[in-house]
């Protein structure tokens, strides 16, 4: 689906006040639905060696955490609100004993994040064989799906897209007496981005969605076992072997009878998030056999390329912006420096300041180093702009600390349609992008200069086009139905 190309302030989209971006106190930066990890290790502990994997994966989501795993006769599912070492204790994971293990952490797009219920692995049955789903991404057609499952009596307990999967999952298996083919029949009903990972009392299933839009990777624990995750850092902390991507449309199963793929739905043209490379993996993984870390070094190579400037030092935004820094400084000659330091505990529940601690300047995540900044002209390279405020505050922290000039580089292009497929971009009128030139960006953040990297420039830095670039031109590669599209997509209307 192609939405129009339009940035125009005053036709539907209100000019945002400089206070409001200031005071918007969401994050700045795209925010990810959750990670995903499972594991079939017979006579190995597959409770702690999920737990492992789910430390690794804990960037994609702080919310809630949980752990399925499968004895051979039942599912027991722990989960609770909190990050992953806050909810499992020594006692949870010595008593979550099996051959077969789910797991999952969670940043939510769809349903409350304070609700236990929302928390997952989802625990369902299919007549009386229980089993625990676990989904990341967002599926375009719930609500159409959840009204006719409603229509039939099926109640439901949370208000999440990986209960109806697991609704699903239940009703067509029922019809085929066989979890693949249910499975299969899903596949084919559910619309949108998944990788989802389902455990039964001695089996494990991983299946994605037929674009690729959410990663999913399947690993080799040795003679052992075998693993999938979102991403190959969750294979790598438990000394996995990475042996392929799990692809579009594709159903494995893994059991005792070892690995079982098939093509459940066909492939379509491959669409992985771009923003995966750009921002929400982990530098050490590697995607579509490029490494995280070495094409963020080359967006910010690109950039430095294509937008140069005049400085004396060039520093990154931590953690996410410091390859792209790297890279623009190796490419410009102008020296790399750590200009920023990142309070590493403060998280998403920590208690807010009062009003009058925030207009003293309380710096709750990121400090400057005085010495590196004072009296330069500071090149500052960070992932992204989403909505403005955390950038104009960052600006003002370098300039609070003697800056003589501020120049921002973005290792992206100008976010400016909303994500539909799990990622956390609130409606279109939000971003600042959508309806404020470049220059009325840089105004309103405070720079000497801003430039972004261009989408070409992009693709040649992740290794080419199989990707979803919708929040950057509102291409959509699935179509996107009304009754979702109304009110995130404020530009349509225009012409």
């Amino acid at each position: 689906m192609n939405s129009p190309d339009c940035s125009c302030a005053g036709h539907g989209v209100p000019a945002v006040a400089d206070d409001d971006w200031v005071l918007n106190d969401r994050p700045e930066h795209p925010e990810e639905a959750c990670g995903v990890f499972g594991v079939y290790a017979p006579g190995e502990d597959v409770a702690r060696l999920t737990y492992f994997g789910l430390h690794a994966l804990q960037h994609r989501g702080q919310e809630s955490a949980g752990i399925a795993v499968g004895d051979g006769e039942t599912v027991t599912v722990t989960k609770n609100l909190g990050l992953v070492s806050r909810v499992f204790t020594e006692s949870d994971l010595t008593t979550l004993t099996g051959e077969v293990a789910i797991g999952h952490t969670r940043y939510s797009t769809t349903g409350s994040s304070t609700s236990w219920e929302n928390a997952q692995p989802m625990l369902s049955s299919i007549g009386r064989q229980p089993i625990a789903l676990a989904h990341n991404g967002n599926l375009v057609n719930t609500i159409e799906l959840r009204d006719e499952l409603k229509g039939k009596g099926i109640r439901f307990r949370s208000t999440t897209d990986s209960e109806v999967i697991a609704t699903l999952v239940d009703h067509f298996t029922q019809e085929h007496n066989k979890m693949r083919g249910g499975i299969k029949d899903t596949m084919g009903y559910i619309r949108g981005a998944y990788a989802v990972v389902l455990v039964t009392d001695d089996a494990l299933y991983a299946f994605r969605d037929p674009h690729g839009i959410r990663p999913l990777v399947l690993g080799k624990l040795d003679d052992k076992g075998w693993v999938v995750s979102s991403e190959t850092c969750g294979l790598d902390i438990i000394g996995a072997e990475f042996m392929r991507e799990v692809e579009p449309g594709e159903l494995i199963k893994i059991s005792a009878d070892g690995v079982e793929s098939m093509q459940a739905v066909p492939a379509q043209k491959k669409s992985l998030c771009v923003f995966e490379f750009v921002y929400f993996a982990r530098p050490d993984s590697v995607l579509n056999g490029v490494s995280l870390y070495e094409a963020r070094r080359r967006m910010g190579a690109a950039v430095a390329k294509s937008d140069p400037v005049d400085a004396d030092v060039v520093i990154g935004v931590p953690d996410s912006g410091i390859p792209g820094a790297v890279g623009y400084a190796q490419s410009s000659g102008i020296p790399f420096s750590e200009g920023l330091v990142k309070n590493r505990y403060v998280g998403r529940t920590f208690i807010s300041p009062t009003q009058s601690l925030r207009e003293q300047g309380i710096r709750l995540k990121l400090n400057p180093l005085r010495h590196v900044i004072d009296g330069k002209r500071v090149v500052i390279v960070d992932d992204s702009i989403v909505r403005g405020n955390t950038s104009r505050k960052l600006v003002q922290l370098l300039r609070d600390a003697g800056a003589a000039e501020v120049h921002m580089r973005i290792t992206s292009p100008p976010v400016k349609w909303p994500c539909f497929f799990g990622i956390d971009t609130d409606t279109q009128e939000q971003l600042i992008a959508s309806s404020h030139s470049v220059q009325q960006i840089s105004d309103s953040i405070g720079t000497d200069s801003l430039a972004y990297l261009t989408i070409p420039d992009l693709l040649a830095s992740v290794g080419g086009s199989d990707h979803c670039l919708a929040c950057f031109d509102g291409n959509y590669p699935i179509e996107i139905p009304e009754q979702v599209r109304t009110g995130k997509l404020a530009l349509e209307s225009c012409s």
